[in-house]
Protein backbone atom coordinates (compact mmCIF):
# COMPACT_ATOMS: atom_id res chain seq x y z
CA UNK A 1 0.00 0.00 0.00
CA UNK A 2 1.31 3.44 -0.95
CA UNK A 3 1.89 5.69 2.07
CA UNK A 4 0.22 9.09 1.76
CA UNK A 5 2.43 12.17 2.20
CA UNK A 6 1.78 15.90 2.45
CA UNK A 7 4.07 18.83 1.71
CA UNK A 8 3.94 22.63 1.82
CA UNK A 9 7.56 23.20 0.88
CA UNK A 10 7.27 26.07 -1.58
CA UNK A 11 6.67 28.84 0.97
CA UNK A 12 8.13 27.34 4.12
CA UNK A 13 10.52 29.91 5.59
CA UNK A 14 11.55 28.83 9.12
CA UNK A 15 9.33 31.62 10.47
CA UNK A 16 6.39 30.13 8.53
CA UNK A 17 6.84 26.47 9.36
CA UNK A 18 4.58 26.44 12.42
CA UNK A 19 1.87 28.17 10.36
CA UNK A 20 2.20 25.55 7.63
CA UNK A 21 2.03 22.80 10.26
CA UNK A 22 -1.17 24.28 11.68
CA UNK A 23 -2.68 24.74 8.24
CA UNK A 24 -2.00 21.11 7.37
CA UNK A 25 -3.33 19.93 10.75
CA UNK A 26 -6.61 21.72 10.00
CA UNK A 27 -6.82 20.23 6.50
CA UNK A 28 -5.99 16.76 7.82
CA UNK A 29 -8.63 17.07 10.55
CA UNK A 30 -11.26 18.08 8.00
CA UNK A 31 -10.27 15.18 5.74
CA UNK A 32 -10.71 12.71 8.58
CA UNK A 33 -14.11 14.21 9.37
CA UNK A 34 -15.00 13.64 5.71
CA UNK A 35 -14.09 9.98 6.11
CA UNK A 36 -10.57 10.07 4.71
CA UNK A 37 -8.26 7.21 5.70
CA UNK A 38 -4.46 7.13 6.00
CA UNK A 39 -4.16 10.91 6.29
CA UNK A 40 -0.58 11.87 7.28
CA UNK A 41 -0.25 13.63 10.61
CA UNK A 42 2.67 15.85 9.60
CA UNK A 43 4.24 17.51 6.60
CA UNK A 44 7.19 15.82 4.93
CA UNK A 45 10.27 18.07 5.10
CA UNK A 46 12.78 15.26 4.56
CA UNK A 47 12.87 15.45 0.76
CA UNK A 48 13.27 18.00 -2.01
CA UNK A 49 9.96 19.20 -3.44
CA UNK A 50 10.83 17.76 -6.86
CA UNK A 51 11.08 14.30 -5.30
CA UNK A 52 7.83 14.80 -3.38
CA UNK A 53 5.98 15.85 -6.54
CA UNK A 54 6.92 12.50 -8.08
CA UNK A 55 5.85 10.46 -5.07
CA UNK A 56 2.73 8.47 -6.06
CA UNK A 57 1.57 8.88 -2.47
CA UNK A 58 1.44 12.68 -2.61
CA UNK A 59 -1.93 13.47 -1.11
CA UNK A 60 -1.49 17.23 -0.82
CA UNK A 61 1.28 19.54 -1.93
CA UNK A 62 2.12 22.77 -3.68
CA UNK A 63 4.04 22.87 -6.94
CA UNK A 64 5.72 25.38 -9.20
CA UNK A 65 3.65 25.80 -12.34
CA UNK A 66 6.50 25.70 -14.85
CA UNK A 67 7.55 22.08 -14.20
CA UNK A 68 3.89 21.11 -14.42
CA UNK A 69 3.70 22.36 -18.01
CA UNK A 70 7.25 21.54 -19.14
CA UNK A 71 8.14 18.16 -17.59
CA UNK A 72 6.17 15.29 -19.19
CA UNK A 73 6.99 12.87 -16.36
CA UNK A 74 5.46 15.15 -13.73
CA UNK A 75 1.90 13.91 -13.45
CA UNK A 76 -0.07 15.84 -10.85
CA UNK A 77 -3.67 16.88 -10.48
CA UNK A 78 -4.36 20.53 -9.69
CA UNK A 79 -6.74 21.20 -6.80
CA UNK A 80 -6.77 24.99 -6.49
CA UNK A 81 -4.81 28.18 -6.95
CA UNK A 82 -4.05 30.17 -3.80
CA UNK A 83 -4.65 33.89 -3.42
CA UNK A 84 -1.95 35.87 -1.60
CA UNK A 85 -2.11 39.26 0.10
CA UNK A 86 0.89 40.78 -1.66
CA UNK A 87 1.01 43.89 -3.83
CA UNK A 88 -2.71 44.44 -3.35
CA UNK A 89 -3.71 41.26 -5.17
CA UNK A 90 -7.24 39.91 -4.93
CA UNK A 91 -7.00 36.98 -7.36
CA UNK A 92 -4.87 33.87 -7.97
CA UNK A 93 -1.98 35.59 -9.75
CA UNK A 94 1.48 36.69 -8.74
CA UNK A 95 4.66 37.86 -10.41
CA UNK A 96 8.37 38.18 -9.88
CA UNK A 97 10.15 41.27 -8.67
CA UNK A 98 13.48 41.81 -10.38
CA UNK A 99 16.09 43.02 -7.94
CA UNK A 100 19.61 44.42 -7.99
CA UNK A 101 21.86 45.74 -5.22
CA UNK A 102 20.62 48.91 -3.63
CA UNK A 103 23.88 50.73 -4.50
CA UNK A 104 23.97 49.61 -8.15
CA UNK A 105 23.71 52.75 -10.30
CA UNK A 106 21.92 51.03 -13.18
CA UNK A 107 18.36 52.23 -13.34
CA UNK A 108 16.59 49.85 -15.70
CA UNK A 109 16.52 46.21 -16.68
CA UNK A 110 17.97 47.10 -20.07
CA UNK A 111 21.10 48.43 -18.37
CA UNK A 112 21.91 44.93 -17.09
CA UNK A 113 22.67 43.58 -20.57
CA UNK A 114 25.72 41.26 -20.45
CA UNK A 115 25.60 41.13 -16.64
CA UNK A 116 25.34 38.12 -14.31
CA UNK A 117 21.95 36.82 -13.18
CA UNK A 118 21.21 34.60 -10.19
CA UNK A 119 18.60 31.92 -10.92
CA UNK A 120 17.21 29.70 -8.21
CA UNK A 121 16.44 26.81 -10.58
CA UNK A 122 16.20 26.59 -14.39
CA UNK A 123 12.86 24.80 -13.82
CA UNK A 124 11.43 27.75 -11.85
CA UNK A 125 8.58 29.81 -13.24
CA UNK A 126 9.31 32.86 -11.09
CA UNK A 127 13.10 32.62 -11.12
CA UNK A 128 13.63 31.76 -14.79
CA UNK A 129 10.51 31.69 -16.96
CA UNK A 130 9.12 35.04 -15.78
CA UNK A 131 12.57 36.62 -15.97
CA UNK A 132 12.92 35.74 -19.64
CA UNK A 133 9.28 36.75 -20.20
CA UNK A 134 10.13 40.20 -18.83
CA UNK A 135 13.19 40.47 -21.06
CA UNK A 136 11.10 39.45 -24.07
CA UNK A 137 8.29 41.87 -23.11
CA UNK A 138 10.78 44.71 -23.03
CA UNK A 139 12.25 43.66 -26.43
CA UNK A 140 15.76 43.35 -25.03
CA UNK A 141 18.59 41.60 -26.92
CA UNK A 142 19.15 37.86 -26.85
CA UNK A 143 20.97 36.28 -25.17
CA UNK A 144 20.58 38.95 -22.54
CA UNK A 145 22.92 37.86 -19.75
CA UNK A 146 26.59 37.00 -19.97
CA UNK A 147 26.57 34.46 -17.14
CA UNK A 148 24.12 32.69 -14.86
CA UNK A 149 24.69 31.65 -11.24
CA UNK A 150 22.42 28.83 -10.13
CA UNK A 151 21.63 29.28 -6.43
CA UNK A 152 19.10 26.62 -5.43
CA UNK A 153 16.52 28.92 -3.85
CA UNK A 154 15.09 32.42 -4.05
CA UNK A 155 16.61 33.24 -0.68
CA UNK A 156 20.05 32.24 -1.94
CA UNK A 157 19.49 34.35 -5.07
CA UNK A 158 18.76 37.33 -2.82
CA UNK A 159 22.00 36.65 -0.95
CA UNK A 160 23.94 36.22 -4.20
CA UNK A 161 22.82 39.63 -5.45
CA UNK A 162 23.29 41.29 -2.07
CA UNK A 163 26.87 39.98 -1.79
CA UNK A 164 27.79 40.82 -5.41
CA UNK A 165 28.05 37.22 -6.63
CA UNK A 166 25.41 38.20 -9.16
CA UNK A 167 24.00 41.48 -10.43
CA UNK A 168 20.31 40.73 -10.74
CA UNK A 169 17.65 38.12 -9.95
CA UNK A 170 13.92 37.51 -10.36
CA UNK A 171 12.32 36.72 -7.00
CA UNK A 172 8.82 35.34 -6.44
CA UNK A 173 6.93 38.25 -4.90
CA UNK A 174 5.43 36.02 -2.18
CA UNK A 175 8.92 34.89 -1.15
CA UNK A 176 10.15 38.49 -1.36
CA UNK A 177 7.35 39.57 0.97
CA UNK A 178 8.27 36.80 3.43
CA UNK A 179 11.94 37.79 3.39
CA UNK A 180 11.02 41.44 3.85
CA UNK A 181 8.98 40.50 6.92
CA UNK A 182 11.18 37.84 8.48
CA UNK A 183 14.70 38.76 7.30
CA UNK A 184 14.52 42.45 6.44
CA UNK A 185 18.29 42.90 6.48
CA UNK A 186 18.57 40.64 3.41
CA UNK A 187 16.04 42.62 1.41
CA UNK A 188 17.45 45.97 2.59
CA UNK A 189 20.53 45.31 0.46
CA UNK A 190 18.39 45.27 -2.68
CA UNK A 191 16.04 47.41 -4.70
CA UNK A 192 13.38 46.46 -7.22
CA UNK A 193 14.06 47.67 -10.75
CA UNK A 194 11.26 45.89 -12.63
CA UNK A 195 8.32 43.52 -12.23
CA UNK A 196 7.47 40.59 -14.46
CA UNK A 197 4.17 39.93 -16.18
CA UNK A 198 1.55 38.22 -14.03
CA UNK A 199 1.35 34.45 -13.78
CA UNK A 200 -0.92 31.94 -12.00
CA UNK A 201 0.06 31.35 -8.39
CA UNK A 202 1.68 28.08 -7.33
CA UNK A 203 -1.11 25.48 -7.42
CA UNK A 204 -2.08 23.14 -4.64
CA UNK A 205 -1.80 19.65 -6.12
CA UNK A 206 -2.28 15.95 -5.50
CA UNK A 207 -0.98 12.83 -7.26
CA UNK A 208 -2.67 12.13 -10.59
CA UNK A 209 -3.90 8.80 -9.22
CA UNK A 210 -5.88 10.45 -6.41
CA UNK A 211 -9.52 9.47 -6.72
CA UNK A 212 -12.24 11.93 -7.69
CA UNK A 213 -13.82 11.39 -4.29
CA UNK A 214 -10.60 12.30 -2.47
CA UNK A 215 -10.10 15.33 -4.72
CA UNK A 216 -13.54 16.51 -3.64
CA UNK A 217 -12.63 15.93 0.00
CA UNK A 218 -9.31 17.78 -0.41
CA UNK A 219 -10.98 20.82 -1.97
CA UNK A 220 -13.60 20.86 0.76
CA UNK A 221 -11.00 20.53 3.52
CA UNK A 222 -8.83 23.25 2.00
CA UNK A 223 -11.82 25.56 1.72
CA UNK A 224 -12.70 24.96 5.36
CA UNK A 225 -9.16 25.82 6.46
CA UNK A 226 -9.18 29.01 4.42
CA UNK A 227 -12.50 30.08 5.94
CA UNK A 228 -11.77 29.11 9.57
CA UNK A 229 -11.60 32.25 11.75
CA UNK A 230 -9.35 30.40 14.21
CA UNK A 231 -6.68 30.18 11.49
CA UNK A 232 -6.58 33.90 10.70
CA UNK A 233 -3.10 34.34 12.18
CA UNK A 234 -1.88 31.22 10.39
CA UNK A 235 -3.08 32.53 7.04
CA UNK A 236 -1.61 35.98 7.73
CA UNK A 237 1.80 34.46 8.41
CA UNK A 238 1.56 32.72 5.03
CA UNK A 239 0.09 35.81 3.25
CA UNK A 240 -2.74 33.46 2.25
CA UNK A 241 -6.21 34.96 1.81
CA UNK A 242 -8.13 32.51 -0.36
CA UNK A 243 -8.19 29.66 -2.84
CA UNK A 244 -9.81 29.24 -6.24
CA UNK A 245 -10.62 25.69 -7.45
CA UNK A 246 -8.68 25.00 -10.65
CA UNK A 247 -7.50 22.39 -13.11
CA UNK A 248 -4.64 22.12 -15.61
CA UNK A 249 -6.14 24.80 -17.87
CA UNK A 250 -5.34 27.37 -15.18
CA UNK A 251 -1.65 27.11 -16.12
CA UNK A 252 -2.14 28.10 -19.77
CA UNK A 253 -0.69 31.60 -19.15
CA UNK A 254 2.63 30.02 -18.09
CA UNK A 255 2.86 28.26 -21.45
CA UNK A 256 1.99 31.52 -23.20
CA UNK A 257 4.82 33.34 -21.40
CA UNK A 258 7.27 30.64 -22.43
CA UNK A 259 6.08 30.57 -26.04
CA UNK A 260 6.38 34.35 -26.39
CA UNK A 261 9.86 34.42 -24.87
CA UNK A 262 11.16 31.57 -27.00
CA UNK A 263 9.64 33.17 -30.08
CA UNK A 264 11.55 36.36 -29.28
CA UNK A 265 14.82 34.45 -29.11
CA UNK A 266 15.01 34.00 -25.35
CA UNK A 267 14.94 30.23 -25.03
CA UNK A 268 18.01 30.66 -22.81
CA UNK A 269 18.91 33.54 -20.53
CA UNK A 270 22.61 33.46 -21.41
Amino acid sequence: MIRAVASLGMYDHPAQQRANDLLWAAIARALREEGGDGIPDTLDRTRDVHALWRDPGLLFGQACGYPLVSEPDLDLRILALPVYAVAGRDGPTHRSVIVCRSDDPRGSLAAFHRSCAAVNDPRSNTGMNLLRATIARDALPAPFFDTIVRTGSHRESVIAVGTARADIAAIDEVTHAALARFEPDLVARLRIIASSPDSPTLPFVTAATTSDDMVRKLRTALGRAIADPALADVRATLFLTGVVPADADALTPIVARETAAVGAGHAALA
